[in-house]
């Protein structure tokens, strides 16, 4: 019996400091080239400060479709912010362009994530209607990624947000495979999963993601799920509300509005 607590309380401890260093991975930006053990008293001294308190958060956000013009400024920024290899397959954040035609045929194109704008395609089909589909991390309340990580590496949060430990990550890819948007992906040096945290290193510190921030058309909207004045939840009470994949349960906490059934 003391042996079953004594292994409870371990694991407690180990996912508080997971959380701990999981913040301290995605935090280069703000706290420069620290040393590892200063970063986690930098860290743990602000949120004492700023009295951040990840159980009275709960994160999400809203992309308005109609609003999307497909400029990529998301992309290049998330890839500044977050420290993205600059190749064309790895992104945490991304852009779709979705073509529907009068015969049924659905073309879809991302030309490196969007970063390199989107040519016209010429045909003589006749084409119903055309529109961008910004994809991300869904932060689902029910993650598949986090169920089958065999280290614990991929958890999700208090607040909701579904976060990577790079020093835990063993690299075996079981999360990429798992996940049903094809939103990780195995960094080529560090040979960790990756993927978007909705920039958690800025809205601990009441910033936005990197991708809200510079969207021209305000396609992207962020907030918090549990208090009323959010304007994500504006966002969700004033529009007709979709998301990826209902069929699959995730529950996901990226919400569409203007969603098209066509989109995958």
């Amino acid at each position: 019996m003391e042996n079953n607590i004594s292994q409870t309380d371990k694991k407690v401890e180990r996912r508080s400091f997971l959380k701990k260093l999981a913040i301290l991975a995605l935090a280069p930006i703000a706290f420069g080239f620290l040393g590892s053990t200063d970063k986690l008293k930098t860290i743990k001294k602000w949120m004492l400060e700023n009295g951040y308190v990840p159980n009275n958060h709960k994160w999400g956000m809203g992309i308005d479709i109609n609003k999307c013009i497909g400029c990529g400024r998301c992309a290049v920024a998330c890839k500044n912010e977050n420290n993205v290899p600059q190749e064309p397959f790895f992104f945490r954040t991304w852009v779709e362009r979705y073509r529907i035609y009068e015969d049924g045929d659905i073309q879809v194109d991302s030309p490196n994530g969007s970063i390199d704008g989107f040519e016209n395609w010429r045909t003589n089909k006749k084409m119903l209607r055309s529109f961008f589909v910004p994809k991300i991390c869904n932060h689902c309340e029910n993650p598949p990624c986090v169920q089958v990580c065999p280290v614990g590496a991929t958890f999700k949060g208090e607040d909701g947000v579904v976060l990577v430990d790079s020093d835990y990550c063993v690299g075996c890819r079981y999360c990429i495979q798992a996940c049903p948007y094809g939103a990780r992906f195995l960094h080529p040096e560090t040979h960790t999963a990756e993927k978007c945290t909705f920039c958690y290193h800025r809205i601990v510190q009441d910033k936005l993601p990197a991708c809200v921030e510079v969207c021209p058309t305000q396609a992207r909207v962020f907030g918090e799920l549990n208090k009323k004045a959010s304007p994500l939840v504006r966002f969700l009470r004033m529009n007709k509300i979709g998301v990826l994949k209902p069929s699959l349960n995730t529950e996901p906490k990226v919400y569409y509005a203007n969603l098209d059934m066509e989109v995958k």
